[in-house]
């Protein structure tokens, strides 16, 4: 059997020496592991005489409770300066600059929304609101869209449970106000809408704005003079000129698609038209009485032309250096 004494040395000097936490692991299981120096001795005690196994093992033991001891005295003080050079690095400045309070900012879609809305305001227009999720009246059959008719299809429209829909357009906030107000009626219906597209110009969700004015005599006439003070002051050009495209849409009649002239081109900004009778009667109002036109624009695609972006999706990444410069 080895030296008790020389083993406790050896074994006390190890722990001296080590530098780092997972070195004196290492070092532990060399004197106390399964297979470790002190851990062998005890396994020899069987092979000496009865009468020296006692005293054998005491001494072997007390030299294992005093490596144990030393051990644990050398974790500590690696944990204390592991903590203290944390601490250290972490340290607060006091001295430095606060970063201050930084101020949020609107997202360009609704700066845009809220532009727009003030221009409609500015000329009488009143703002109003409906659901998102909508039932088929609503949504399609008091817009002159009945069951089965191909303006369905074209819509691409997400249904829920129960037979609603998430809304294809913001026409149902028309439809909903049309059934509580008799007219004059002239209003704007900002709001989510919701189709399955998506791709650098379109989107599954994207924001819409339709306005509806609604009285006696209301004309093709008043249609385009409001069409086009709107585009001018928007784009803030007095020379900007404004076509209207014959097209159709089963709620108006006759229907246009408008159309701006920019640097390259023609571009569609929106669409338009007459209200339709059969619309008129589907909510209670008198088609031979009052006259009424609508027109949608996109709001998303206002903000691509007024900020100059020409990828929808980067709108809705929430990448913070993107919307930052719009603030």
């Amino acid at each position: 059997m080895k030296n008790v004494n020389d083993i406790l040395e050896s074994g006390l000097a190890a722990v001296a020496a080590v530098g780092d936490l997972i070195e004196l692991e290492q070092v532990k299981a060399r004197y106390l592991g399964k297979s470790g120096e002190l851990t062998d001795l005890l396994k020899q005690l069987g092979q000496l005489p009865a009468e020296e196994r006692k005293a054998a093992g005491a001494t072997i033991n007390a030299a294992k409770q005093t490596f144990e001891a030393r051990h644990n005295d050398k974790r500590d003080a690696l944990n204390a300066e592991k903590l203290a050079r944390q601490l250290a690095a972490d340290a607060l400045d006091v001295t430095l600059p606060g970063r201050g309070q930084a101020t949020g900012g609107l997202h360009p879609v609704t700066l845009t929304l809220q532009r727009i809305t003030e221009l409609f305001a500015s000329i009488g227009f009143a703002v109003a609101d409906g659901p998102e999720i909508e039932n088929d009246f609503h949504n399609f059959q008091a817009l002159n869209i009945p069951e089965n008719h191909p303006a369905r299809a074209m819509q691409d429209t997400f249904y829920v449970e129960g037979g609603d829909v998430l809304r294809t357009h913001t026409s149902p906030i028309q439809v909903r106000y049309m059934l509580e107000h008799q007219p004059p009626i002239k209003i704007v219906a900002p709001g989510r809408v919701f189709r399955v597209d998506s791709d650098a110009t379109h989107s599954p969700m994207f924001h819409q704005m339709e306005g509806l004015w609604v009285d006696e005599g209301v004309s093709f006439a008043d249609l385009k003079a409001v069409m086009i003070d709107f585009l001018r002051r928007f784009f803030e050009r007095d020379d900007l000129q404004v076509r209207f495209r014959p097209s159709f849409f089963p709620f108006t009649e006759p229907s246009a698609e408008i159309d701006v002239l920019g640097e390259r081109g023609w571009l569609e900004v929106g669409g338009c038209g007459m209200v339709h009778p059969n619309v008129l009667k589907n909510v209670g109002i008198d088609s031979e009485k009052y006259t009424g036109f609508a027109f949608g624009i996109g709001i998303d695609r206002f903000a691509m032309l007024r900020y100059g972006v020409n990828d929808l999706r980067l709108f809705f990444e929430n990448d913070l250096n993107f919307l930052k410069q719009f603030n």
